[in-house]
C-alpha cells in the first residue's frame, strides 16, 4: 500500500478531470487528458509546486482551506470530499475513525429483519474487513454454489484474490478485484491492524495482482453500479447494486442486488421457484 495516499488520491482525481470540465481551453501539446498540476494549482489558488509536493508526498501537512480548495478545482462530489477528509486527517498515522476497535461482527436484530424483508433480493451485510455476515436466502442461492459462503468467515476480497473460481465466478474479475481494493483501502486501510493483516495475506497470497492495486488505485469503490455473475446453474447474470451505509457505530455495509435486465429477473425467480416477476428489472 502506497505510504502517501494523499498524493495518490490527488494525483488521480487530477488526472480524470479535463480541462473543459473546468472551463479551461484544451491547448497543444497535452500528454494526458487530464489536468496539469498548474492548471490545478491555479484553480485552487495555491503554488504549483505547493502540489507537486502534496502528489509525491513530501509536503503531508496541508490545512484544511487548502485541501476544501484542491476538492473546489476537482470538482469533488460528497464521498470524496468525505475521503480527501479522512486521507487529512490520518497523515502521519495520528488519527483512524475506527479508533482501534476490532472489526464488528455482531450483525444487529433489526438489520437481519431488514434482510428478511429484502427477499427476493440477493442481499447481504459486510464488514471493513469484507467478511459476510449475513445474507438473504436469494443471496446464499447464488453465492453457496460458486464458494463465496465458504469457511468459517467467509470473505468476500479473499475470495475473490484466492480462490480460483473467483475469475469464473467474476467475468469482469479485474473491474471486482479493483472495487476489492478500494473498499479494503477506504477506511483506516493500514493504520487498522486487522485490516493491515489481511492485506499482508493477500499480498503473499496473490502477488502482483494485489500489490498493484494497492499501490494504484485510491480507496473510494463505487457504491452503486452493475456487475456480472456467473452461476454454475443459472449461467450469467446481470446485477444492479447499491451500497448502504449503516450507522458509523456498527462499522457495516449493506450490499442489495436487482435483476439488471430481464433474463436476470427470470433466472433469480428460477432459482428461487417463484412465479416469473417476483423480482422487477432495475436498468442500469
Amino acid at each position: 500500500m502506497s505510504d502517501n495516499e494523499l498524493g495518490l488520491f490527488l494525483r488521480t482525481r487530477r488526472e480524470a478531470v479535463t480541462p473543459a470540465e473546468v472551463g479551461l481551453p484544451a491547448g497543444p501539446r497535452r500528454r494526458t487528458p487530464g489536468l496539469r498540476r498548474a492548471e490545478l494549482a491555479t484553480l485552487a489558488g495555491v503554488s504549483v509546486e505547493y502540489v507537486t509536493r502534496l502528489e509525491q508526498g513530501r509536503d503531508r501537512h496541508p490545512s484544511v482551506p487548502v485541501l476544501s480548495a484542491l476538492a473546489d478545482a476537482l470538482r469533488l462530489g460528497t464521498a470524496e470530499r468525505v475521503h480527501l477528509h479522512r486521507l487529512g486527517k490520518a497523515l502521519g498515522g495520528q488519527f483512524t475513525c475506527t479508533g482501534g476497535a476490532l472489526p464488528n461482527r455482531s450483525v444487529r436484530p433489526t438489520v437481519r429483519a431488514l434482510l428478511d424483508h429484502l427477499e427476493p433480493a440477493p442481499a447481504l451485510v459486510l464488514n471493513r474487513l469484507g467478511e459476510i455476515l449475513a445474507c438473504t436466502d436469494a443471496y446464499r442461492r447464488l453465492a453457496e454454489p460458486v464458494g463465496l459462503l465458504d469457511g468459517e468467515r467467509p470473505n468476500l476480497a479473499r475470495y475473490v484474490f484466492t480462490d480460483p473460481r473467483a475469475r469464473t465466478t467474476y467475468p469482469d474479475w479485474a473491474r471486482t478485484a479493483d472495487q476489492q481494493v478500494a473498499a479494503l483501502k477506504q477506511g483506516p486501510g493500514r493504520s487498522d491492524r486487522q485490516v493491515a493483516a489481511l492485506m499482508d495475506e493477500l499480498e503473499l497470497a496473490a502477488g502482483s495482482e494485489f500489490t498493484d492495486r494497492l499501490a494504484n488505485l485510491p480507496g473510494l469503490p463505487d457504491a452503486t453500479g452493475t456487475e456480472r455473475l456467473h452461476h454454475p446453474e443459472a449461467g450469467e447474470l446481470r446485477l444492479s447494486y447499491e451500497t448502504l451505509q449503516l450507522p458509523a457505530d456498527d462499522d457495516q455495509r449493506l450490499l442489495v442486488h436487482l435483476p439488471a435486465d430481464p433474463a436476470t429477473a427470470a433466472a433469480l425467480d428460477r432459482l428461487a421457484g417463484r412465479h416469473p416477476g417476483a423480482l422487477r428489472v432495475v436498468p442500469a
